[in-house]
């Protein structure tokens, strides 16, 4: 299981990025964060022609669906819907990781057992402006 923003475990950090010129103020080789919306879809062509990795955050299973057709390294979602995601990304052979977001670290033994890929604490988000 991944864990993204553990105090007892390194890991890499995601950039919130709002916009292309929010990129450059990123550190070199970092994975983006991207909240998934039409609006963004520039942003995330832009990261797939440069070859940046990123991550995409998603409402529901339709936008899990585009977040894999788009290239996403990591889909994040909500407990809510975290089962039925990995089931169909398990099924469709998905090359992106799906993390669930979580507050607390009593949430990892629930989201161990139902088999998600991976789960992230807030703190793991770095807020990136222009």
């Amino acid at each position: 299981m991944l864990i993204f923003g553990h105090k007892f475990i390194p890991s890499e950090s995601l950039y919130h990025i709002i916009d292309i010129d929010s990129i450059t103020h990123t550190p070199p080789s970092s994975t983006l964060y991207v909240k998934f919306s039409e609006e963004n879809l520039d942003i995330i062509e832009h990261l797939n022609v440069n070859k940046i990795e990123f991550a995409l955050d998603v409402n529901n299973i339709t936008e899990l669906i585009y977040a894999s057709a788009l290239g996403a390294k990591y889909i994040l979602l909500s407990r809510e819907i975290a089962k039925t995601a990995q089931n169909i990304a398990e099924n469709y052979l998905f090359d992106a990781k799906i993390l669930v977001h979580i507050t607390d670290n009593d949430e990892i033994e629930e989201l161990a057992l139902l088999g998600v890929d991976g789960v992230i604490l807030s703190n793991a988000i770095i807020k990136i402006n222009s």
